[in-house]
Protein backbone atom coordinates (compact mmCIF):
# COMPACT_ATOMS: atom_id res chain seq x y z
CA UNK A 1 0.00 0.00 0.00
CA UNK A 2 0.97 3.77 -0.70
CA UNK A 3 3.08 5.09 2.32
CA UNK A 4 2.41 8.69 0.86
CA UNK A 5 0.24 10.64 -0.45
CA UNK A 6 -4.36 10.49 -0.81
CA UNK A 7 -4.15 6.63 -0.89
CA UNK A 8 -2.52 5.44 2.76
CA UNK A 9 -3.70 2.90 4.96
CA UNK A 10 -3.91 5.89 7.26
CA UNK A 11 -6.25 7.73 5.06
CA UNK A 12 -8.69 4.28 4.29
CA UNK A 13 -8.56 4.89 8.66
CA UNK A 14 -9.40 8.64 8.92
CA UNK A 15 -12.06 7.50 6.38
CA UNK A 16 -13.45 4.56 8.57
CA UNK A 17 -13.44 6.67 11.84
CA UNK A 18 -15.28 9.88 9.85
CA UNK A 19 -17.98 7.86 8.44
CA UNK A 20 -18.62 5.96 11.71
CA UNK A 21 -18.58 9.73 13.73
CA UNK A 22 -21.10 10.38 11.07
CA UNK A 23 -23.24 6.97 10.88
CA UNK A 24 -22.74 6.11 7.74
CA UNK A 25 -21.85 3.33 5.91
CA UNK A 26 -18.41 2.35 5.10
CA UNK A 27 -17.15 0.12 2.43
CA UNK A 28 -13.34 -0.64 1.02
CA UNK A 29 -13.96 -1.30 -2.60
CA UNK A 30 -10.57 -2.39 -4.25
CA UNK A 31 -9.24 -0.97 -7.95
CA UNK A 32 -5.98 -2.19 -7.64
CA UNK A 33 -5.80 -3.86 -11.21
CA UNK A 34 -7.83 -0.39 -12.71
CA UNK A 35 -5.52 1.64 -11.30
CA UNK A 36 -2.22 -0.16 -12.24
CA UNK A 37 -3.75 -0.43 -15.57
CA UNK A 38 -5.34 2.70 -16.35
CA UNK A 39 -2.75 5.18 -14.38
CA UNK A 40 0.42 4.15 -13.41
CA UNK A 41 1.09 1.70 -16.86
CA UNK A 42 0.19 5.07 -18.64
CA UNK A 43 2.53 6.94 -16.27
CA UNK A 44 5.47 4.71 -16.98
CA UNK A 45 4.25 4.62 -21.05
CA UNK A 46 4.17 8.71 -20.77
CA UNK A 47 7.34 9.39 -19.63
CA UNK A 48 9.20 5.93 -21.89
CA UNK A 49 7.64 8.20 -24.97
CA UNK A 50 8.92 11.08 -24.12
CA UNK A 51 5.75 13.04 -22.68
CA UNK A 52 4.88 14.39 -19.21
CA UNK A 53 1.62 12.74 -17.51
CA UNK A 54 -0.46 13.86 -14.95
CA UNK A 55 -1.70 10.80 -13.44
CA UNK A 56 -4.15 12.90 -10.84
CA UNK A 57 -6.18 13.31 -14.35
CA UNK A 58 -5.81 9.53 -15.67
CA UNK A 59 -7.33 8.59 -11.88
CA UNK A 60 -10.16 11.18 -12.06
CA UNK A 61 -10.78 9.36 -15.64
CA UNK A 62 -10.30 5.62 -15.26
CA UNK A 63 -11.46 4.98 -11.51
CA UNK A 64 -13.19 7.70 -9.77
CA UNK A 65 -15.25 9.09 -12.20
CA UNK A 66 -16.08 5.81 -14.50
CA UNK A 67 -15.39 2.96 -12.18
CA UNK A 68 -17.12 4.19 -8.92
CA UNK A 69 -19.82 5.76 -10.82
CA UNK A 70 -20.80 2.08 -12.48
CA UNK A 71 -21.31 1.05 -9.32
CA UNK A 72 -23.84 4.19 -7.61
CA UNK A 73 -26.85 1.81 -8.78
CA UNK A 74 -25.58 -1.14 -6.89
CA UNK A 75 -25.15 0.76 -3.57
CA UNK A 76 -28.42 2.16 -4.17
CA UNK A 77 -27.00 6.28 -4.21
CA UNK A 78 -28.20 8.90 -6.13
CA UNK A 79 -24.88 10.36 -6.83
CA UNK A 80 -21.98 10.06 -6.23
CA UNK A 81 -19.80 12.90 -3.72
CA UNK A 82 -15.90 13.74 -4.07
CA UNK A 83 -13.98 16.88 -2.13
CA UNK A 84 -12.68 18.11 -5.51
CA UNK A 85 -12.47 21.73 -4.83
CA UNK A 86 -14.88 23.01 -7.69
CA UNK A 87 -18.24 23.44 -8.15
CA UNK A 88 -21.50 22.02 -10.30
CA UNK A 89 -24.56 23.74 -11.41
CA UNK A 90 -28.25 22.86 -12.75
CA UNK A 91 -28.90 25.36 -15.93
CA UNK A 92 -31.63 24.20 -17.81
CA UNK A 93 -31.71 20.69 -18.52
CA UNK A 94 -27.90 20.98 -18.40
CA UNK A 95 -24.93 20.32 -15.86
CA UNK A 96 -21.81 23.38 -15.67
CA UNK A 97 -18.76 22.78 -14.22
CA UNK A 98 -17.28 25.59 -12.11
CA UNK A 99 -14.49 26.41 -10.71
CA UNK A 100 -14.19 26.52 -6.81
CA UNK A 101 -15.16 29.27 -4.27
CA UNK A 102 -11.50 28.95 -3.16
CA UNK A 103 -9.97 29.68 -6.35
CA UNK A 104 -5.90 29.16 -4.54
CA UNK A 105 -7.41 25.43 -4.32
CA UNK A 106 -9.26 25.26 -7.29
CA UNK A 107 -9.15 21.62 -9.04
CA UNK A 108 -11.74 22.37 -12.03
CA UNK A 109 -8.27 21.99 -14.33
CA UNK A 110 -8.44 17.69 -13.27
CA UNK A 111 -11.95 17.67 -13.92
CA UNK A 112 -12.29 18.86 -16.85
CA UNK A 113 -12.72 16.21 -19.33
CA UNK A 114 -15.82 15.26 -17.84
CA UNK A 115 -19.02 15.41 -19.59
CA UNK A 116 -22.86 15.63 -19.00
CA UNK A 117 -22.76 12.24 -18.67
CA UNK A 118 -20.73 12.01 -15.61
CA UNK A 119 -21.57 15.80 -14.03
CA UNK A 120 -25.31 14.98 -14.08
CA UNK A 121 -24.75 12.29 -11.18
CA UNK A 122 -21.24 14.07 -9.45
CA UNK A 123 -21.71 16.95 -6.40
CA UNK A 124 -18.49 18.57 -4.79
CA UNK A 125 -19.98 20.25 -1.73
CA UNK A 126 -16.46 21.38 -0.42
CA UNK A 127 -16.07 23.45 -3.75
CA UNK A 128 -18.51 26.08 -1.99
CA UNK A 129 -16.47 26.53 0.37
CA UNK A 130 -12.78 28.07 1.40
CA UNK A 131 -10.17 26.06 2.75
CA UNK A 132 -10.20 27.39 5.64
CA UNK A 133 -13.77 27.08 5.87
CA UNK A 134 -14.00 23.57 5.10
CA UNK A 135 -11.35 22.81 8.40
CA UNK A 136 -13.73 25.12 10.65
CA UNK A 137 -16.62 22.99 9.78
CA UNK A 138 -14.91 19.87 10.57
CA UNK A 139 -13.14 20.71 13.53
CA UNK A 140 -17.04 22.23 14.62
CA UNK A 141 -18.36 18.47 14.05
CA UNK A 142 -14.62 17.28 16.14
CA UNK A 143 -13.65 15.49 13.25
CA UNK A 144 -9.76 14.29 13.25
CA UNK A 145 -9.02 15.14 10.17
CA UNK A 146 -9.87 18.96 11.10
CA UNK A 147 -6.00 19.74 10.80
CA UNK A 148 -4.60 17.15 8.82
CA UNK A 149 -2.35 18.03 5.98
CA UNK A 150 -3.00 18.30 2.46
CA UNK A 151 -1.21 15.60 0.52
CA UNK A 152 0.45 16.95 -2.87
CA UNK A 153 2.17 13.82 -3.91
CA UNK A 154 1.66 11.18 -6.66
CA UNK A 155 0.51 8.52 -4.32
CA UNK A 156 1.94 5.63 -6.24
CA UNK A 157 5.35 7.12 -6.02
CA UNK A 158 5.46 8.47 -2.39
CA UNK A 159 7.73 10.78 -1.23
CA UNK A 160 10.78 10.29 -3.59
CA UNK A 161 11.38 11.08 -6.64
CA UNK A 162 9.23 10.16 -9.85
CA UNK A 163 12.37 9.07 -11.43
CA UNK A 164 12.99 6.73 -8.58
CA UNK A 165 9.87 4.91 -8.86
CA UNK A 166 10.54 3.88 -12.24
CA UNK A 167 13.76 3.13 -11.52
CA UNK A 168 12.11 0.60 -9.06
CA UNK A 169 9.30 -0.52 -11.16
CA UNK A 170 10.48 -0.23 -14.91
CA UNK A 171 14.30 -0.17 -15.26
CA UNK A 172 13.64 -1.36 -19.28
CA UNK A 173 12.14 2.58 -19.88
CA UNK A 174 15.60 4.12 -19.05
CA UNK A 175 18.20 3.86 -22.45
CA UNK A 176 20.77 5.93 -22.87
CA UNK A 177 21.31 8.65 -26.16
CA UNK A 178 22.56 12.21 -26.44
CA UNK A 179 21.49 15.54 -25.67
CA UNK A 180 21.64 17.97 -29.01
CA UNK A 181 21.13 21.61 -29.33
CA UNK A 182 18.76 22.90 -31.62
CA UNK A 183 20.80 22.84 -34.46
CA UNK A 184 21.42 19.11 -33.76
CA UNK A 185 24.86 19.57 -32.24
CA UNK A 186 25.47 16.62 -29.74
CA UNK A 187 26.32 18.31 -26.37
CA UNK A 188 26.24 15.30 -24.06
CA UNK A 189 24.30 12.09 -23.32
CA UNK A 190 22.05 10.75 -21.10
CA UNK A 191 20.52 7.71 -19.63
CA UNK A 192 17.33 7.75 -21.01
CA UNK A 193 14.60 10.32 -22.17
CA UNK A 194 12.45 9.67 -18.62
CA UNK A 195 14.82 11.80 -16.59
CA UNK A 196 13.57 14.96 -18.84
CA UNK A 197 10.80 17.42 -19.22
CA UNK A 198 10.00 20.21 -21.05
CA UNK A 199 11.34 23.43 -19.73
CA UNK A 200 13.29 21.59 -17.38
CA UNK A 201 16.86 23.55 -16.52
CA UNK A 202 18.79 21.58 -13.72
CA UNK A 203 20.48 18.25 -14.09
CA UNK A 204 20.67 18.06 -17.93
CA UNK A 205 24.02 16.50 -17.67
CA UNK A 206 25.42 18.92 -20.32
CA UNK A 207 28.32 21.31 -20.21
CA UNK A 208 27.71 25.16 -19.08
CA UNK A 209 27.25 26.95 -22.54
CA UNK A 210 27.60 30.54 -21.46
CA UNK A 211 23.36 31.19 -21.05
CA UNK A 212 21.00 28.47 -19.18
CA UNK A 213 20.12 25.76 -21.32
CA UNK A 214 16.73 24.04 -20.77
CA UNK A 215 14.78 21.42 -22.15
CA UNK A 216 13.56 22.45 -25.68
CA UNK A 217 11.68 19.21 -27.01
CA UNK A 218 11.87 15.41 -26.28
CA UNK A 219 12.14 13.04 -29.28
CA UNK A 220 11.07 9.67 -28.21
CA UNK A 221 12.00 8.12 -31.91
CA UNK A 222 15.20 8.97 -31.97
CA UNK A 223 15.87 9.03 -28.04
CA UNK A 224 16.91 12.20 -28.11
CA UNK A 225 16.70 15.26 -26.05
CA UNK A 226 17.14 18.29 -27.43
CA UNK A 227 18.37 21.26 -25.17
CA UNK A 228 17.97 25.21 -26.15
CA UNK A 229 17.71 29.26 -24.91
CA UNK A 230 14.72 30.13 -22.78
CA UNK A 231 13.95 32.26 -25.90
CA UNK A 232 13.24 28.93 -27.55
CA UNK A 233 11.06 27.67 -25.06
CA UNK A 234 7.87 29.91 -26.72
CA UNK A 235 5.22 28.19 -28.00
CA UNK A 236 2.23 29.40 -30.07
CA UNK A 237 0.45 26.47 -31.35
CA UNK A 238 -0.95 23.48 -29.76
CA UNK A 239 -2.08 20.05 -31.63
CA UNK A 240 -4.75 17.99 -29.41
CA UNK A 241 -6.19 14.74 -29.01
CA UNK A 242 -9.48 13.49 -26.93
CA UNK A 243 -11.17 16.73 -27.07
CA UNK A 244 -14.04 16.89 -25.60
CA UNK A 245 -16.65 19.41 -23.91
CA UNK A 246 -18.46 19.55 -20.70
CA UNK A 247 -22.00 20.34 -22.76
CA UNK A 248 -21.55 17.65 -24.80
CA UNK A 249 -20.26 19.75 -27.60
CA UNK A 250 -16.54 20.11 -28.49
CA UNK A 251 -15.76 23.70 -27.60
CA UNK A 252 -14.19 25.84 -30.48
CA UNK A 253 -13.71 29.74 -30.88
CA UNK A 254 -11.84 31.65 -28.35
CA UNK A 255 -11.40 30.05 -24.86
CA UNK A 256 -9.13 30.83 -22.12
CA UNK A 257 -7.20 28.26 -22.01
CA UNK A 258 -5.31 26.67 -18.54
CA UNK A 259 -2.17 23.82 -19.10
CA UNK A 260 -0.80 23.91 -16.03
CA UNK A 261 -2.54 22.57 -12.56
CA UNK A 262 -1.97 25.44 -11.12
CA UNK A 263 -1.43 28.46 -13.81
CA UNK A 264 -3.19 31.04 -15.35
CA UNK A 265 -5.78 30.77 -18.02
CA UNK A 266 -4.40 32.72 -21.23
CA UNK A 267 -6.14 33.67 -24.05
CA UNK A 268 -6.14 31.58 -27.28
CA UNK A 269 -8.02 30.19 -30.28
CA UNK A 270 -9.67 26.57 -30.55
CA UNK A 271 -9.47 25.31 -34.45
CA UNK A 272 -10.62 21.83 -34.33
CA UNK A 273 -7.80 19.92 -32.47
CA UNK A 274 -5.72 23.09 -33.40
CA UNK A 275 -4.79 25.57 -30.25
CA UNK A 276 -3.46 28.75 -30.83
CA UNK A 277 -2.06 30.98 -28.03
CA UNK A 278 -3.11 34.66 -28.48
CA UNK A 279 0.59 35.68 -27.47
CA UNK A 280 3.34 33.06 -27.09
CA UNK A 281 3.63 31.04 -24.10
CA UNK A 282 6.36 28.92 -22.77
CA UNK A 283 7.49 25.30 -22.01
CA UNK A 284 4.33 23.61 -22.79
CA UNK A 285 5.02 19.58 -22.07
CA UNK A 286 3.18 16.97 -24.40
CA UNK A 287 1.05 14.43 -22.37
CA UNK A 288 -0.42 17.40 -19.99
CA UNK A 289 -3.76 18.40 -20.25
CA UNK A 290 -5.22 21.67 -21.19
CA UNK A 291 -8.76 22.84 -20.06
CA UNK A 292 -11.09 25.88 -21.60
CA UNK A 293 -12.78 28.16 -19.71
CA UNK A 294 -15.28 31.36 -20.12
CA UNK A 295 -15.02 33.08 -17.15
CA UNK A 296 -15.24 30.59 -13.86
CA UNK A 297 -17.16 28.18 -16.36
CA UNK A 298 -15.26 25.41 -17.52
CA UNK A 299 -15.97 24.50 -21.24
CA UNK A 300 -13.72 21.49 -21.74
CA UNK A 301 -10.47 19.50 -22.06
CA UNK A 302 -7.67 17.63 -24.31
CA UNK A 303 -4.44 16.38 -23.89
CA UNK A 304 -1.78 17.65 -25.20
CA UNK A 305 0.28 15.75 -28.15
CA UNK A 306 2.49 18.13 -29.05
CA UNK A 307 3.79 21.82 -29.13
CA UNK A 308 4.83 24.08 -32.17
CA UNK A 309 6.91 27.34 -31.83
Amino acid sequence: APTAGCCTVSDAEDARRVAAQLDIPYYVLDYTEEFRDGVVERFIGDYASGRTPNPCIECNRTVKFDRLLGRLDEFGCDVLVTGHHARTRQIDDAWVLLRAADRAKDQSYVLSMLTQTELSRIRFPVGELTKPQVRRVAAGMGMRTARKPESMEICFVGDGDYREFLEANAPEVFNPGELVDTAGNVVGTHRGIVDFTVGQRRGLGAPAAGEPRFVIRIDAESNTVVLGSREELEVTELALTQVTGTNGQVPQGVVMAQYRAHGEAVAATLDGTTLRFAEPQKAIAAGQTVAFYHDDRVLGGAFIASASP
